[in-house]
């Protein structure tokens, strides 16, 4: 660990706004592309040579919309190219007839496993408001969108929101990541489906994931959203207590809704209990009670203690969260990451993986804003 500290927000926000220009945004748009079909690598060795591995479609969404947040945010018009090029190959080969997007190619852009799992779905949509947004004059990305969300239709669960496929298809994840990219859409848009569907998101969120009395949020479910059963039934993360309180934080401000503001501030302040004060970073997973089950730390848990910081924290506590991330990213290849720590606060010597650029780019921004 480099022991990195940030004096002020004004500092946090200029290392991280030269770290993506100069480094992070060229290096995986040069060696995290295919050069022949523009599809995006799935990792990189942190000697920057992309990783041989089956592609999935959440690694393709995440980072067209990487690329068309950077071109928004003014990192340059360049960058935009980068990502309508990678939609393209992620439309040809991923999408299905149904307009649902299948979930995992080979590198040569075979489908391996064409399940439309709902968490693909979101990141999709996603990818295409972004796009949208970037290009309102065509109309491709918001057809996409519009097919997918008429698809989607049939994956809906009479006790409210919609079924996931796999091993746990009541959860709490998929559903953050639909909301993320309906609220998306519906800032582009007067179309009043994006508007009710955030609304009944949020409202299922508060009614069923969040704890009553604890006030933190849960991951799995039975099929009526009780508690699942068993130890998957108390499974508490940090990193979503934080990513749902920018969420619901951001619903609240356009909702005026001081109540789920008040929600959102409960769940920062659950998911501060998450936090390693030794180490410094917010650990993976909690029991119910709030004490450790997991004291490992991925990198995507403390892009989302940054985000929510800024919206909901103190000063001092975005500078911890902001030096935190920073550790990750201080790899001999300037522009990639490490994504696993230890408990005893040493990091797993892996590749970098593609899908973490989301969850940095998103917190970047937010620090950028000044939020």
């Amino acid at each position: 660990m480099t022991g990195a500290s940030f004096r002020s927000l004004s500092d946090a926000a200029d290392w991280y706004r030269d770290w993506l220009a100069q480094a992070a945004l060229p290096l995986w748009a040069a060696a995290g592309v295919d050069a022949e079909s523009g599809a995006f690598h799935e990792a990189l060795t942190l000697s920057g040579q992309p990783t041989p591995a089956p592609r999935r479609a959440r690694v393709q969404a995440r980072q067209v919309f990487v690329y068309t947040q950077a071109a928004q945010a003014g990192f340059g018009p360049a960058w935009l190219a980068v990502a309508e090029r990678g939609y393209g190959v992620y439309r040809d080969r991923y999408r299905r007839k149904d307009g649902l997007f299948a979930i995992l190619t080979d590198e040569a852009g075979q489908v391996l496993d064409d399940a439309p799992h709902l968490y693909e779905q979101a990141f999709t949509l996603l990818a295409a408001a972004a796009l949208q947004a970037a290009g309102p004059e065509t109309p491709r990305y918001a057809l996409d969108a519009h097919a997918l969300a008429e698809a989607l239709e049939a994956r809906r669960h009479a006790a409210g929101g919609f079924r996931e496929l796999g091993e746990h298809p009541y959860q709490a994840n998929a559903l953050m990541h639909l909301l993320e990219a309906v609220m998306a859409w519906e800032a582009l848009t007067a179309d009043a489906r994006w508007t009710r569907l955030a609304d009944e998101l949020v409202a299922l969120a508060r009614a069923k994931f969040i704890d009553p009395q604890g006030g933190f949020l849960r991951e799995f479910f039975d099929a009526e959203w009780r508690p699942a059963a068993g130890d998957d039934g108390r499974w508490v993360e940090p990193g979503h207590q934080f990513e749902w309180a920018w969420l619901l934080a951001r619903w609240a401000e356009r909702r005026g809704d001081g109540a789920a503001l008040a929600t959102a501030r409960t769940l920062y302040a659950r998911g501060l209990q998450g936090v390693d004060r030794t180490r410094g970073v917010a650990v993976n997973i909690l029991w119910d009670d709030l004490t450790v089950r997991d004291a490992g730390a991925r990198l995507w848990p403390q892009t989302e203690y940054l985000k929510a910081a800024l919206r909901l924290g103190e000063e001092a506590e975005v500078l911890h969260a902001a030096a935190a991330l920073a550790n990750y990213l201080d790899v001999p290849l300037r522009g990639a990451w490490r994504d696993k720590m230890r408990p005893d606060g040493a990091f797993v010597e892996e590749p970098a993986p593609a899908s973490s650029f989301y969850h940095i780019m998103l917190a970047v921004l937010e620090l950028l804003a000044g939020r």
